[in-house]
């Protein structure tokens, strides 16, 4: 499976490789034969010629030992003194061809074992010459043991000379072996015959041991000569009828008919000595001349083989060389055909596809034969594959323009429900903004809040379409807004907005092309700290001025989020994907990203140390300013312009303060919701903090069992305001019996004067913010 997977260019190169592997063994086959002929030439020179006079030596030796040991004499002569002598400068000769590199070259690892054994029977040698010296050994049979196990050491490595893989070579090598070990015989009986001499007598043992070996070597002798080539079997016929071969088989029958015990040997010792010395001399030249000649026939064979091989293996390697050349030419121009394939379809799944689905998705109108031209491959199988692909790339191009018109036309139509959506919710807003206005009964106020709340958070689902669709909300701010407000508009647009605790957050304003985006993000985010933990907690909200810009900081105390998931979502914050039909999941963190990224600001989530999550929203230094120190109040204030607020009230004051909280995020909703270009000294009032007890007379807003603020007329009016009727603030009932109808002529007018100025002051408003006011 993995060479199937592998490259075109591998497949090439391991076809490359096989084919030289192929040649290489069919080249080495046929030069085997000659390398081992010319092997066997080497080995000839290096191992047989040096081995030659050392086996001619041992038979030499061996006779005069037991001629020695059989004639009883103690003392070694000078004769043989000289002749082991001889013995060892032949061995030293034979153990420093052993050491030529030529040979170690030549010769296999079994003939190099042999010639090691021949060394060993060497060794040996010296331990028996002391003990034949010490007349420890005296038999002749004892005494030609140690020479006879050298001499047949030197005859199993000439066994392994005469492999050959040439049949007629082989044969001829085994039969000058054969021939060698004949001689060794006829040497063995001259040993024999001199221990005999020595004695003067024939023994039993030694008479029979002599005929036996007279009849194994004219038996070997026969046999080998009938395996000769023709030019050698005539020599050696010459050889055969030789005066001293004839001599010597002539007193071999001689000694066979005598028998032992009976009186002197029928034969001189001096001339049994001369003859066979003669024979085997003439035997050993015969010898050598073969070998001689078998080496010149090895080396004219050698040639021819590798003649052939030349002829052959040249003609094989001109083969190979071609394949190659036509093999890589080939794969050149298949790789580069098949990588001109592979740059088209990267270009254009990458720059292509793209770049037309950008520009069908800005609305231009693109040709797909002009941006998708067609590519020349040829006509060959490549060819056919990129006219395939051609016809593929124009498919592509096609689908990705229509699925591109496809996401545009269900971004218009998203843009178009919204925008539909968005003017109805808006018109929806002000009906119950007049509703609530002009309702006294508290339940049914209590329905118009819960209505207004249902509408707004519908608003902002519809801004959400908006921005999946890629455009911007219709509702801006001109003027900057205190940020106090526009966390509480915020906050205006979260369903749990009660279990919100807003701290502090300092005398900062937002610029006003960044007040709607702002509140989006800041009611997506704050809704999902208080979506996901526990009801009976509470969700932190502060803000404070840093280095960087000015931070938001919306803490709950949830079961929070694994580190994997926050950072998945931080990075699907900080970069945002291209909205597609089928990421229906987490919707709300892309259009926090997408908000975000509109204005530069960054959003990050972290593990909160209270077990929930806290995310940090920071606003980059151009989108918010530092708040100008405001006016002291004159003594005569406008009638309907409170003062803006200095403090926000917390969660963390009594019940009192709990319910002037929920009114102040009413009433900020009712400011940044309805008059998005309200100008921030007309926006909704939010009271100040509760004075010290003596200092007002003013009660707390009420909370209805379901937790809705009860709306009380003129409870967030400024305190300069307050002190012109302060009978419009209380409830006693007892207090309304009591009054008279001066002060309620008075107090109906103020109604009335202030009513009128404050209908006055809406018109203007609402004439100054048509041109960039909300649809």
């Amino acid at each position: 499976m993995r060479f199937r997977n592998a490259s075109v260019r591998s497949k090439i190169t391991a076809l490359i490789v096989s084919l030289t592997l192929l040649w290489a063994f069919a080249a080495w086959v046929t030069l085997r034969e000659g390398v081992n002929l010319i092997g066997a030439a080497a080995v000839d020179a290096q191992l047989v010629e040096p081995s030659e006079p050392l086996l001619v030596e041992l038979q030499r030796e061996r006779r005069q030992t037991i001629a020695r040991v059989g004639g009883g004499a103690r003392i070694v002569d000078k004769a043989l003194r000289d002749q082991r002598a001889r013995t060892d400068a032949a061995r030293a000769e034979f153990a420093t061809s052993l050491d030529s590199s030529s040979l170690a070259l030549a010769a296999d690892d079994a003939l190099i074992a042999r010639a090691r054994d021949v060394l060993d029977e060497l060794t040996k040698l010296d331990t028996a010459r002391k003990s034949i010296d010490s007349g420890r050994v005296g038999a002749s049979q004892a005494v030609a043991a140690p020479y006879n196990n050298v001499i047949d050491s030197l005859y199993r490595m000439y066994d392994s000379v005469a492999a050959f893989d040439d049949k007629e070579i082989a044969k001829d090598g085994r039969t000058l072996s054969e021939i060698s070990r004949s001689r060794e015989l006829l040497a063995r009986e001259d040993a024999l015959m001199a221990g005999v001499f020595a004695r003067g007598v024939f023994t039993g043992d030694s008479h029979a041991e002599f005929v036996s070996t007279v009849g194994i070597f004219r038996y070997t002798l026969a046999e080998a000569m009938s395996k000769l080539p023709e030019e050698d079997r005539t020599a050696y016929d010459r050889w055969t009828k030789s005066a001293h071969a004839t001599r010597v088989r002539a007193m071999e029958q001689q000694l066979i008919q005598h028998e032992s015990g009976t009186g002197p040997l029928p034969v001189d010792a001096e001339e049994w000595r001369k003859a066979t010395e003669s024979t085997l001399t003439d035997m050993q030249a015969v010898t050598l001349a073969a070998g001689d000649r078998l080496a010149e026939r090895i080396v004219p064979i050698a040639v021819g083989v590798v003649v052939r091989l030349l002829l052959a293996g040249g003609l094989g390697l001109l083969a190979v060389i071609a394949s190659i050349v036509l093999s890589i030419t080939t794969t050149r121009q298949l790789l580069a055909q098949l990588r001109k394939l592979r740059d088209a379809a990267h270009e254009l799944s990458d720059e292509r596809l793209p770049n037309v689905v950008e520009r069908i998705g800005h609305g231009e109108v693109v040709d797909v034969t002009k941006e998708v031209p067609d590519l020349d491959f040829g006509d060959d199988e490549i060819g056919q594959v990129g006219q395939a692909f051609n016809t593929v790339q124009h498919t592509a191009v096609s689908v990705a323009a229509e699925q591109a018109e496809l996401r545009r036309s269900i971004r218009d139509i998203l843009l178009s429900l919204a925008r539909r959506t968005q003017g109805l919710v808006q018109r929806q807003l002000s009906v119950l903004d007049v509703m609530e206005r002009r309702e006294t009964d508290p339940e049914e106020l209590k329905e118009l809040f819960r209505l207004d709340h249902l509408a707004i958070r519908m608003r902002r689902n519809a801004e959400n379409l908006i921005v999946l669709s890629g455009s911007s909300p219709a509702r801006t701010w001109r003027r900057s807004v205190p940020m106090v407000d526009v966390v509480r508009g915020a906050l205006a647009e979260v369903e749990d907005y009660t279990r919100v605790t807003l701290m502090p957050m300092g005398d900062v304003v937002l610029v006003g092309r960044a007040v709607g985006d702002v509140i989006h993000l800041l009611a997506e985010v704050i809704e999902n700290a208080v979506s996901f933990s526990p009801p009976y907690t509470s969700v932190q909200v502060s803000g404070q001025l840093v280095a960087n810009g000015y931070v938001i900081e919306i803490e709950d105390r949830g079961l929070g989020m694994k580190p994997e998931d926050l950072d998945a979502a931080n990075e699907r914050i900080a970069d945002p994907p291209e909205f597609r039909i089928t990421g229906t999941a987490r919707l709300g963190l892309y259009v926090v990203s997408r908000l975000a990224e509109r204005h530069g600001i960054q959003v990050v989530l972290k593990s909160s140390p209270y077990g929930g999550t806290t995310v940090v929203v920071l606003l980059p230094p151009e989108l918010v300013e530092q708040e100008e120190t405001p006016k002291p109040p004159d003594d005569t204030p406008r009638a309907g312009l409170p003062r803006r607020p200095t403090a926000v009230a917390t969660a963390t004051r009594p019940a009192s303060a709990e319910n002037v909280r929920t009114l102040n995020v009413a009433s900020s909703r009712r400011a940044l919701t309805l008059q998005p270009d309200v100008p921030q000294e007309q926006a909704a009032p939010v009271p100040r903090e509760p004075e010290p007890e003596g200092e007002s007379d003013v009660k707390p807003a009420e909370f209805t069992p379901s937790g809705l603020p009860l709306r009380v007329p003129q409870a967030n009016l400024a305190p300069a305001l307050r002190e012109e009727a302060p009978a419009v603030l209380t409830s006693d009932k007892e207090d309304d019996d009591e009054r008279s109808p001066e002060e309620i002529r008075a107090m109906m007018g103020s109604l009335q004067s202030g009513t009128r100025l404050g209908r006055t002051e809406a018109a203007k408003l609402i004439e100054d913010q048509q041109p960039g006011g909300s649809t």
